[in-house]
Formats: C-alpha cells, sequence, structure tokens
C-alpha cells in the first residue's frame, strides 16, 4: 500500500486494525476525524483520510506506552493486569454504569481475582462457585456484580446508605415490564407538567440558535484540526465568541422569562441546579414515592439520581470535578464550540431510563442464582452475622455453615474521595444520614502525618473485625496505591502477612491527569 493512500472511512478502519492489532470500527475512524487527529479529505459525503496521517497517529503510542510506563514506574508492572484490549463498553458493561461512581475498580480486574483460571502470574484458583466473598468498602457493587455472573455468594459493606443502594438495585431481580410501565407513566407526567412552562419552547430556540452560531465559528472538524495546528488561539478565540453569543442568550431568557438562579444557595441542591430543573426534579420524585413497589422504587430513584447528576450547573469538563455552578452559555473546550447549561431534565430522564433497563435485562441473561447484598454500616464494628439475619436469612446460615472464603476489596485512598460529598445532589433530595465523619482516608482530612495513621488504623480494623467472619484459609485481595508504604504495617497490625503483590497499570482514569499511574493488588493471608 502506497504511503500517500487516500483510504474511506471502512477502509481506515480495516487498515487500523491490522495495523495496531486490534479490532478498529468505523465509529472509532469518524471520531479521530471528528475530534481532529486526523485530517478529513473529500466533500458531497465521501470521506476519506491519508494513510499517513493514520500511520502517524496509531504509532505515536501504540505499544510505546507500556515502555514510558515501564521506565517510569519500575519493570513490574503487570502489563497483563491494564485490561487494555477491553473498549469502554466492555468495563462498564450491563449493570456497572447503572449510576456514575468515582474511584471504582473494573469488573475485568475483579473477574480476573475471582475467576476459575490460572496463568503465568495468577498460579492458583483462590475462589470457586458456592464461595463467598466479601467486599468491606463495597462502594457501587462491582464486586457483588462480578461474584453473581460467576455463581459466587457476596457480601459488600458501605458507610454510605447511597452506596448500598446503588450496590443493591444493581442485583436486585426486577419485573422489567412493571418497571418500563412505573417509568412511562413517570415521562408522561413530566412532559403534562412542562406543557404548563415555556422551558422547553424557550430550550428548542436556544438550541436552534447555539446550533447556527456553532456552524458558522467552530465548524466540525475544521475547527478542530486548526486548534492541533496552532492556527487558532483557543483561549483568546473562546472567550471573544462567547461574549459574543451571549448577548443573544440574554434577550432569550428575557424573552420567554427564565428563572435561571434558585432564591437560596445553601444546600448543593440549591447551589448547583438552575431553578426549573430543581422544579422539574422536586416534581418527579414526588411521584416516585407514590410508587407501592419498594424495590421499582429504588432502582427509578436511582434513574432519577443519575439524571440529576447529568443536569448540574456546571461546564461539562467540570462535571467531575465541580468549580463553580454555570448559569449562561460558555465555551467549552472539550466539545470546541458554546455549550449550554441544561434547563430540563427530560432528555437526560428519558436517556437513562431506556439505558437503565437495557442494562437491567443484559444483566438478567447473566445472573446466577446466588445471593448478593450490600450492608449498610461501619466495616470496622459491623456485626455481620447479626445484620444478615435481619437482612437475608438464607445467606446468614449458609456463613455459619462455611463461613466466608476471602476479600476482594478496593480501600479508599488516602486523602483522595470525599464520598459522601461526590453523591450529595442525592443526598440532599432523598434525605439519607450522612456519616462524613465516619469514612476511612476522606479528602478533608487531607494526606498528613495524622491523616495516614488514622488511615491505618482504620483499616486494620476493618480487616480485624472482618477475620471473625473468614474461613481458616482465606484470601485477601486489597486494591491500592500504597505511595506511602502503609500496607506492610496494615497486615502486621491485622495478623495478616502480604504474600504476594500485583502491580498493574491504571489506564483509564477519570481525572483529568492522564500520567503513568499504577496501583497494587495486596494478597494477605493469616501469619
Amino acid at each position: 500500500m502506497k504511503q500517500d493512500e487516500m483510504l474511506n472511512i471502512r477502509e481506515a478502519s480495516i487498515w487500523a486494525s491490522n495495523f495496531t492489532g486490534k479490532k478498529v470500527t468505523n465509529s472509532n475512524i469518524s471520531y479521530l476525524i471528528q475530534y481532529g487527529r486526523i485530517k478529513k479529505f473529500g466533500e458531497n459525503g465521501n470521506v476519506y483520510v491519508s494513510v499517513i496521517d493514520l500511520k502517524n497517529y496509531y504509532s505515536s503510542f501504540n505499544g510505546k506506552r507500556e515502555l514510558l510506563w515501564k521506565e517510569q514506574l519500575g519493570e513490574d508492572l503487570n502489563w497483563a493486569l491494564s485490561f487494555e484490549q477491553y473498549k469502554e463498553a466492555e468495563t462498564t458493561k450491563h449493570v456497572h454504569r447503572l449510576h456514575p461512581y468515582k474511584g471504582k475498580f473494573i469488573p475485568q480486574l475483579v473477574e480476573y481475582f475471582l475467576d476459575n483460571h490460572t496463568d503465568n502470574f495468577k498460579k492458583k484458583n483462590f475462589f470457586k462457585k458456592g464461595d463467598i466473598v466479601l467486599d468491606p468498602f463495597c462502594g457501587s457493587g462491582t464486586t457483588l456484580v462480578q461474584a453473581n455472573e460467576l455463581g459466587i455468594h457476596a457480601i459488600g459493606i458501605d458507610i454510605s446508605s447511597f452506596n448500598s443502594l446503588i450496590s443493591n438495585c444493581k442485583i436486585t431481580k426486577y419485573n422489567l415490564t412493571e418497571v418500563k410501565r412505573e417509568i412511562d407513566s413517570l415521562t408522561f407526567k413530566l412532559k403534562s407538567f412542562l406543557s404548563n412552562s415555556k422551558t422547553l419552547e424557550f430550550d428548542e430556540e436556544l438550541t436552534k440558535a447555539l446550533y447556527e452560531y456553532n456552524n458558522k465559528f467552530f465548524p466540525v472538524p475544521e475547527y478542530k484540526y486548526m486548534l492541533r495546528r496552532g492556527d487558532i488561539d483557543e483561549e483568546q478565540y473562546g472567550i471573544e465568541k462567547e461574549k459574543e453569543f451571549l448577548e443573544i442568550y440574554q434577550k432569550l431568557i428575557q424573552q420567554y422569562n427564565i428563572k435561571v438562579k434558585q432564591s437560596k444557595s445553601a444546600a448543593f441542591i440549591d447551589k448547583w441546579y438552575i431553578q426549573h430543573i430543581r422544579d422539574e426534579i422536586e416534581f418527579l420524585f414526588n411521584e416516585i414515592k407514590k410508587i407501592t413497589n419498594p424495590e421499582i422504587k429504588k432502582i427509578i430513584s436511582i434513574i432519577l439520581s443519575r439524571t440529576m447528576r447529568s443536569c448540574r450547573a456546571t461546564t461539562h469538563s467540570d462535571l467531575a470535578t465541580l468549580k463553580e455552578p454555570v448559569t449562561t452559555t460558555y465555551y467549552c473546550s472539550k466539545h470546541g464550540k458554546i455549550c449550554k447549561p441544561l434547563f430540563s431534565i427530560l432528555k437526560w430522564w428519558q436517556t437513562y431510563s431506556n439505558d437503565t433497563i437495557k442494562r437491567l435485562a443484559q444483566f438478567d441473561k447473566l445472573r446466577t442464582n446466588t445471593y448478593q447484598i450490600c450492608l449498610t454500616g461501619d466495616s470496622r464494628s459491623i456485626d455481620i452475622e447479626c445484620e444478615l439475619e435481619r437482612r437475608n436469612h438464607p445467606l446468614a446460615n449458609l456463613i455459619k455453615k462455611q463461613k466466608i472464603k476471602g476479600i476482594f476489596s478496593s480501600p479508599p485512598y488516602v486523602g483522595l474521595i470525599d464520598y459522601h460529598e461526590q453523591h450529595a445532589y442525592a443526598y440532599d433530595l432523598f434525605g439519607f444520614e450522612r456519616q462524613d465523619e465516619l469514612e476511612i482516608g476522606p479528602l478533608f482530612k487531607g494526606q498528613g502525618k495524622e491523616a495516614r495513621i488514622s488511615y491505618l488504623e482504620g483499616i486494620s480494623q476493618v480487616l480485624l473485625n472482618c477475620k471473625k467472619y473468614l474461613a481458616d484459609d482465606y484470601d485477601v485481595f486489597l486494591v491500592a496505591n500504597d505511595k506511602y508504604n502503609l500496607y506492610p504495617t496494615i497486615a502486621n497490625k491485622a495478623g495478616m502477612k502480604i504474600v504476594n503483590q500485583f502491580k498493574r497499570p491504571v489506564l483509564n482514569r477519570t481525572e483529568k491527569d492522564k500520567g503513568a499511574y499504577a496501583e497494587t493488588i495486596f494478597h494477605l493471608k493469616e501469619v
């Protein structure tokens, strides 16, 4: 093939697949064009790309990242545990993406240690079908879900009531016909509620104005391609066009009498939501409270929470880490155009409703007849058997009979995340009691000496409490980025020893920092 040859999108995907040794789809090529990674040639619907551009792009990182990261992080980096061969759709499969959750591990990592395969690194099986696995830092329930897929019983514990809700909703078996019926009814009511306001009419006109403006001043993909070549000063140009469109925006706000800011800002839900969004959320929440089936009420509440998160008054690039409320149109560096805040939840409510039904149905095809539950409580002191007697009697009996085979969990990292605060919107709306002060290693306590000592004691106490329920020959796997070398001491305090370590690269982080980063899976056993 000639180096200067032009390929259409289908041909380009075949070429790239052969070049990289991985499947590259038509949509992957379209993404590269849209975001200015490679240049588009042709017109009138005939799109071509250059082989040279493709080769330069894929050669820029393909295979080189592993070498670079090992230089920075050490030769003991186990690249097989990067799971780089999996696309995002696979690492967020079925119910794993029912609700966003910062700091969770991917299901493939859990599956690697829980399933019955062996390889050069995992030389024996640690769990088998019918065993019980414990996750004392359950988070969003990844361990529970994967245990179910593998025919393993699982117990989760989390101090956060909302985390427990997410986890339990993922592993609950639903009558999906009834769930859809309730969703359709709520959607009809929401549309009726909106018909009494001019919100949708305003939003439609604003969207049309933005479309015309962006097509003129931020054409796709030419604009992003010019940015990459340095032909445009993005910051200066973005500010200029942002101010220019703001005049159009303000006129529409006045024309439709749109109330942007709420009258109070004491709570999270007051500060981070435009008034029209807040009104719709409150309306839908009050309707959800009328649902008589408790399990259906919970899963639909999760849909509403997911919707709420996407409808916060912030920029697209700051959705994961909020900075300041944004209630006007703005230049969006993520999308390379003028974007707007949301004025109605309808679109996201419908999107996430359909997505939830689809994901629950996908998981139904994989689920096994096993027990999973997430208990709300402090893992340092919770009486697991007593709580299970109240919540899941069959599983309580099973523990008495065979005990828990081991632990697979990712404890919080020192001073990294405030786990209650990341879902503050849901706590405000649902009225859950917050237990921020009981979090181990929260962001608000920092990473200083005192915080590290507190963290060390907290994790040790969790292991000591959980040991009471473990089988004699247990296996404990803890996923951590132990930059302060705390885990040898933690293991010692818990009467355990570290028998193996698996150091893996973390390729797909939610944070903006894409630098070399690794975490370690510590394998602990009884001394």
